[in-house]
């Protein structure tokens, strides 16, 4: 290329001193008429002699062409040659840039023919993936076929030996058809009988019934003669009575208690049933007195110990109260309030479960409302082994049965949980719930509740609510 350039100069040269040539010879021509120049060095001869200065500047010029065309026709040469071999340079690089090309071309073509037969060894694979699983597939529908007709055919089989013992059996059932034909109408001739009878007996009860108020007659005049003997005897009794009474001391009243713990103190300290009279009251109720636990003179609300009384009740069941003292009973709310608004009153909760633990919960100081406020229920100074915290609940909290309902919750928890307790929203405890005897591993909601000691569910053997004085 640096050759080339070289050349191109060397060119440009040469046309500038041919440019000044030709100036030279215009301004010849201008100032002394046309000439004519030959590439020889002599003159023509049919021009006229110049002067010594023309005729040395004419040669000068002269040989200076011809030195100037010689040295053209080299240079048109060499720049020839130098083409020649330039282009032949050229069309070499040429050649090899688009070789290069060509093979950089042809380098992708095979990449991308290369990249073409992967994509298409991968999608053969596919197909041939597919293939098997398609064949497997068909081997396994074949399969299953062929199981489906093994199953039709025990069910075709099956259903011919149910054919059979449908057949024995109607034969059986038209058997047994005839027979019940003839007993039904043995039947109809013994009830016709009976009819019969029954007529015959009629008419007897009807004679009896005639001769009964014959004696029925008879034995009331008995009656009343009998009744005016023994009014006789007794004015005649009251009499004697009269004429013999001798005076005497008069008869001592028996002592009335109010709780447990007087009759404790009075010397009585067996368990057992008891009459107690509570304060504000004159009606004597029975309660079932325990003297033997925590140092005894405790009077029992409520116990359960079977599941033999149901405990799912009315409000009027659970004011007055319900059950024996004897075994499972509620002494009932009217009474409760009595004995714990009198003065006051502690709280024992004794609990047993079905593997035979124990525990209770104590209270300090336990009282309940009257009925104008449902029963709500106080209870202070929890502890016990019942669980670290009380399950009783909340200070303030009402009464409710499933026909009274006095709790916090939409749901009617007496309804739910079963039985009357005091039931805020449904709460942690139901001592009346529903009895639940043995292990079970199903969680009763509606059953016995005591929720700090057993959970949602306590699987009880025993319950007993049970009160004292404070500071007994």
């Amino acid at each position: 290329m640096d050759r080339l350039l070289a050349l191109v100069y060397l060119v440009y040269l040469v046309y500038l001193s041919t440019a000044v040539i030709g100036s030279e010879k215009k301004k010849h021509r201008v100032q002394h008429g046309p000439c004519n120049f030959q590439v020889t060095n002599s003159l023509q001869r049919d021009s006229p002699p110049p002067s010594s200065w023309q005729e040395r500047k004419m040669e000068r010029l002269e040989s200076s062409t011809e030195n100037n065309t010689q040295w053209l026709q080299k240079l048109e040469r060499s720049i020839q040659e130098n083409l020649r071999s330039g282009m032949e340079e050229m069309k070499t690089n040429a050649v090899h840039t688009q070789t290069a090309a060509m093979l950089e071309i042809g380098t992708k073509l095979f990449s991308q023919s290369a990249e073409q037969t992967r994509k298409l060894i991968d999608v053969e694979t596919q197909v041939l993936n597919q293939t098997s699983r398609m064949e497997i597939q068909l081997l396994e529908y074949s399969l299953f076929t062929n199981r489906l007709e093994k199953h039709v055919l025990q069910q075709n089989q099956e259903i011919s030996r149910l054919n059979d013992k449908s057949s024995l059996i109607e034969q059986r059932f038209s058997a047994l058809e005839a027979r019940h034909v003839e007993e039904l109408q043995g039947l109809q001739r013994e009830r016709q009988q009976l009819q019969d009878m029954l007529e015959r007996q009629r008419r007897l009860v009807t004679q009896l019934h005639g001769e009964l108020g014959t004696s029925t007659h008879t034995s009331t005049r008995l009656q009343k003669q009998q009744g005016i003997l023994t009014d006789t005897v007794e004015q005649l009794l009251a009499m004697v009575t009269h004429c013999n009474e001798i005076p005497t001391t008069p008869k001592e009243e028996p002592v009335i208690y109010r709780n447990c713990a007087e009759i404790f103190r009075s010397g009585l300290t067996e368990n057992g049933v008891h009459s107690i009279r509570p304060p504000n009251s004159t009606r004597t109720v029975k309660v079932f007195c325990d003297m033997k636990t925590r140092g005894g003179g405790w009077t029992v609300l409520q116990h359960r110990r079977d599941g033999a009384l149901d405990f799912h009740r009315g409000w009027r069941d659970y004011q007055m109260g319900f059950g024996d003292p004897s075994g499972e009973y509620w002494a009932g709310n009217d009474l409760i309030h009595l004995l714990t608004s009198s003065q006051e009153y502690s709280l024992q909760v004794q609990l047993k479960d079905d593997e035979g633990n124990e525990a209770y919960s104590h209270y300090d100081h336990f009282y309940i409302d009257a009925e104008d406020k449902n029963y709500s229920l106080h209870a202070q100074g929890f502890s016990g082994t019942a669980g670290r915290t009380s399950s009783l609940t909340q200070h303030g909290t009402q009464f409710s049965t499933k026909d009274r309902d006095n709790d916090r919750c939409s749901c009617k928890c007496a309804q739910m949980s079963s039985g009357g307790w005091w039931f805020e929203a449904c709460g942690p405890s139901n001592l009346n719930g529903i009895y639940y005897a043995g292990v079970s591993n199903v969680v009763h909601y509606n059953g016995i509740k005591w929720y700090y000691w057993k959970g949602a569910s306590l699987m009880a053997t025993m319950t007993t609510m049970m009160v004292r004085p404070a500071g007994f």
